[in-house]
């Protein structure tokens, strides 16, 4: 009870810290001023420096903040996110999002101690023009959390939304997901626990396991491009609304069209409150997936293409 107790303080103290040091990047005499967000001496928090630069090529911009976060400071009242046992292996980007890729010692981090870096490393690069999201990797393999969840894609904005909250709240649940069978042209179903964030819907994880693709023991494959970003899933009126970013236009696997709406629409359907599916690109419905298949239909379950 008392640790419980102490982690709510200390991601209320969290929150607090990015709600009063939240701000976008300005301009004076020595270039445009960034906020870097660091790790406080405690590691209850984060704080900021002000940083100018006359950097503007985003690339370098990102190289350049990586830089300043990996400094170890004179200052005793916080520590630089970057200067840890662990190493970053490099960067790469898909679109607005920044993908950061550690090596293995990322993961021997402190549960607190690791979520305060990630806030600080999203707080700080989201700042860059024409970075919206930031995603973890450990060794090219997406970051799982300390309860085993897909931690995901992120943006400053999600470390402010979870106010009242315990970030570090977790439930198990048994899903079963639909993904492809060896030749891509049809689905098999797989039953997956996960142990995740409770402050994510059901339907959000659904899409996110499917994107996050099979497990080393699960016999089957993937069906939808790992790249693809979740932007919104609401349910109403028992319809599944799933938007999503336009790197799923870009299939990279060797599945039929049909294969990946299905697994997306069939492992909706199995949650008790969804019926149909709608997916959206951007937002936007008037679109054909593969060129053969329009997102404006209203999706239902397909059990013919179940492999049996």
């Amino acid at each position: 009870m008392l640790a419980r107790k102490k982690r709510k303080i200390l991601f209320s103290l969290l929150l607090f810290l990015l709600l009063s040091a939240c701000g976008q990047p300005k301009k004076n005499n020595s270039g445009v001023v960034y906020q870097i967000y660091y790790v406080n001496h405690d590691e209850t928090g984060v704080i900021f420096n002000e940083y100018a630069t006359e950097t503007t090529k985003r690339d370098e911009l990102v190289e350049e903040l990586l830089e300043q976060m990996g400094a170890e400071s004179e200052k005793l009242e916080y520590k630089a996110p970057l200067a840890g046992n662990f190493k970053l292996l490099g960067f790469s980007f898909s679109e607005d999002q920044l993908i950061l890729n550690f090596d293995e010692n990322y993961r021997a981090q402190p549960v607190i101690n690791e979520i305060l870096v990630r806030a600080a490393l999203v707080r700080t690069l989201t700042q860059i023009e024409g970075i919206s999201y930031v995603s973890f990797q450990v060794n090219s393999q997406p970051l799982l959390d300390a309860s085993g969840a897909l931690v995901g894609v992120m943006n400053a904005e999600q470390f402010i939304d979870n106010a009242g909250n315990e970030i570090n709240t977790y439930e198990k649940v048994k899903l079963i997901l639909y993904l492809a069978d060896e030749d891509g042209d049809h689905l098999k179903p797989i039953t997956r626990t996960v142990v995740y964030n409770s402050n994510i819907s059901m339907e959000r994880l659904v899409v996110e396991q499917l994107i996050a693709g099979p497990a080393k023991n699960e016999a089957v494959f993937p069906t939808i491009n790992p790249a693809t970003k979740v932007i919104s899933v609401n349910v109403q009126d028992g319809i599944c609304y799933v938007n999503l970013g336009s790197n799923f236009l870009t299939q990279i696997f060797n599945v039929t069209s049909d294969v990946t709406i299905y697994s997306i629409t069939n492992s909706l359907v199995e949650l008790s409150n969804v019926n149909k599916v709608q997916i959206s690109i951007d937002g936007n419905t008037n679109v054909n997936y593969k060129e053969n298949t329009s997102l404006s239909t209203v999706f239902e379950r397909n059990l013919e293409i179940v492999e049996q």
